[in-house]
């Protein structure tokens, strides 16, 4: 499954790797609220001209290796990443019923969602700044919780050329308020037939959006349901399309090469 991961990624991404850099990775502790966090950021290694940066944020299951291997082929030869702990060292979900309690806790508390996601961007400028990271050339991307998670980074005004959102949660409690105060260029990436984020929750993040002065895009994917860019997904709302997640990764390259 992992070399099946790899590969579809290598190709979704066009990343080839005859001409990539080797890549470093560095593991970054830090604390909020008492609470300890273990972000990775991910380099080139002898940079030689500073280079943009991409904040990841993964899905519910958090830090692990196969996120881990994403942030690499994010990477490629030319970014930094850094691949986020939004929960904490001392919760590490195991299984799709603690994730689900994890990321219930964060969606529960949106200040404290944004809290975190706002120290790890100021983590990443600070420590990626040290590697050959271009402060200027940031944007953020996030997949299923974490695609929802970066949509409400984004809600804070943060600073960001552009947030992209894998098929993750598009409303807020606060959204009507808050989302005009979004800089960043926004790409949502949503699978049409997405039992979790329905076409409802579609149409009111677009009315909304529709009042703001926010370039944003909303694409949707026929006959593709939720966290279709992972190939561990197999059930009836959550699946893995590999057409979808091609375009979907070839969609975000190209909002970053405009960005940037």
């Amino acid at each position: 499954m992992k070399k099946r991961y790899t590969l579809f990624l290598c190709s979704a991404l066009l990343i080839s790797f005859a001409s990539a850099k080797p890549l470093e990775t560095e593991t970054l502790s830090y604390e909020l609220d008492g609470v300890t966090f273990e972000s990775v950021l991910v380099y080139p290694s002898n940079v030689s001209t500073k280079a943009p940066g991409v904040l990841m944020i993964p899905n519910w299951m958090g830090p692990t290796e196969a996120s881990l291997e994403k942030a690499k082929l994010v990477a490629g030869d030319s970014r930094l990443v850094m691949m986020v702990d939004m929960y904490g060292v001392d919760t590490r979900p195991s299984n799709g019923q603690e994730a689900g309690a994890a990321a219930g806790t964060l969606r529960g508390d949106r200040d404290l969602m944004r809290a975190r996601a706002q120290k790890a961007l100021e983590v990443f400028r600070d420590a990626g700044s040290k590697h050959g990271l271009d402060e200027q050339k940031i944007a953020a991307i996030g997949f299923c919780f974490g695609g929802g998670a970066v949509l409400e980074l984004g809600r804070t005004g943060a600073d960001l050329d552009a947030i992209v959102s894998f098929h993750g949660d598009l409303l807020s409690p606060t959204l009507q308020e808050d989302a005009g105060r979004t800089h960043a260029k926004v790409l949502v990436l949503h699978g049409a037939e997405d039992p979790y984020v329905p076409q409802t929750d579609v149409d009111s993040f677009v009315s909304v959006m529709l009042e703001t002065g926010v370039d944003w895009q909303l694409v949707q994917f026929s006959g593709t349901v939720h966290s279709f860019t992972n190939p561990e997904a197999d059930s009836d709302g959550s699946r893995y399309n590999a057409r979808s997640a091609q375009r979907a990764f070839e969609m975000m390259n190209d909002l970053l090469a405009e960005v940037w």
